[in-house]
């Protein structure tokens, strides 16, 4: 039997024709007709007035950052529960990440903490620069709450939804909140160009100033002429072609993602001990990775046991996320709260 991996990527005819007309056309640079059609449809998708496609969903983020106005010194709020990747962009920019830890209803970053932490911040003056919100899993936070308190205390918020597209919160897509969202087009995500990424915002100067520094800040000039420092994070047109014949397919791979996640709920929800990671009652969850939980005295086995079983089928699993507070290289940093995102990585399992 062939391996069965965790997330692999599902590519169709579409994808291979939309990438054919880039070699036809000779558009293989980054540049052609399917960067600007593939922003115009993700922007439509997820009901962004402006989209603009980047080479990866760090790249996204350090822009979005950088956008929002970090700069060194300041601090930026994060989620603790998510990949480094939500965070090293803070660390780019030479600012310094807090970490809020989750709440069981989504998993994602408790309000409540948040607001704790937001108001410490406030009574000493020192608000962060922006609060970075991690949608996990294909699950929404909870946008509204997250939202009211952060617009109360001024801060701006840059929302994560590399693992969250095909997602709603309250009838919209996680992303379209905040002043700016990213999304991930990485190998493994629930639509992939191979490698890609993509910022959208509501705001048309941030968008204009993104698609700016995502070439290098080259300033309107027929010479080369820049005047702030810029990234070689554009998108191609090749890739950009794949990401339209994906784009097409959204529905159907959510739609795919969750039916796995019933077949797994149907045929293990009722052994004692297993829990799958629940829906939260704002929105539908993608069903990206179907997540669940072990308690390994009602189950009679381990997380890490199990994992260990299934490899050597040749079935990928993969524990949950490793809070970043609980990472060597962010040791240094402050937490609020934890020990949710903590339980959950300690008993949790992708399948």
């Amino acid at each position: 039997m062939s391996r069965i991996y965790l997330s692999p990527p599902h590519i169709g005819e579409s994808e291979e024709t939309y990438v054919q007309e880039a070699f036809d056309t000779n558009w293989v640079a980054p540049a052609g007709p399917h960067i600007g059609a593939f922003e115009n449809e993700f922007a439509e998708t997820v009901g962004a007035e402006h989209a603009v496609a980047v080479s990866s969903g760090t790249a996204a983020l350090h822009l979005a950052l950088r956008l929002v106005g970090v700069e060194p010194g300041d601090e930026v709020f994060v989620s603790t529960f998510t990949f480094c990747a939500s965070v090293n962009p803070i660390l780019y920019l030479g600012g310094t990440p807090v970490f809020i830890g989750s709440e069981r209803t989504s998993w994602n970053m408790d309000p409540e903490l948040l607001e704790k932490a937001l108001a410490d911040r406030a009574a000493q003056d020192a608000l962060p620069a922006a609060v970075v919100v991690v949608h996990l899993y294909g699950q929404p936070a909870n946008m509204d709450a997250i939202m009211d308190v952060c617009d109360r205390y001024g801060v701006p918020v840059v929302e994560d939804a590399a693992e969250a597209l095909g997602a709603t919160c309250e009838g919209r897509a996680p992303g379209t909140f905040g002043r700016v969202g990213i999304f991930s087009f990485n190998g493994n995500k629930i639509i992939t160009t191979s490698g890609g990424g993509m910022l959208v915002t509501e705001d048309e100067s941030l968008a204009q100033h993104a698609r700016k520094l995502s070439t290098q800040a080259r300033e309107d000039e027929p010479h080369y002429e820049h005047t702030e420092v810029g990234y070689n994070y554009r998108m191609s047109n090749v890739v950009a072609g794949i990401g339209r014949g994906q784009l097409e397919k959204l529905e159907d791979r959510v739609n795919a993602r969750r039916r796995i996640f019933r077949r797994y709920r149907e045929g293990l929800g009722d052994l004692p001990g297993i829990s799958f990671m629940p829906e939260a009652p704002w929105g539908r969850h993608t069903r990206w990775l179907t997540c669940c939980t072990i308690d390994p005295d009602r189950f009679g086995a381990d997380r890490e046991t199990i994992r260990q079983a299934l490899e050597a089928k040749d079935i990928e699993s993969r524990p949950l996320w490793k809070p970043m507070h609980l990472q060597p290289v962010y040791e240094p940093y402050e937490a609020v709260g934890g020990h949710v995102s903590e339980e959950l990585f300690e008993y949790g399992l992708c399948l």
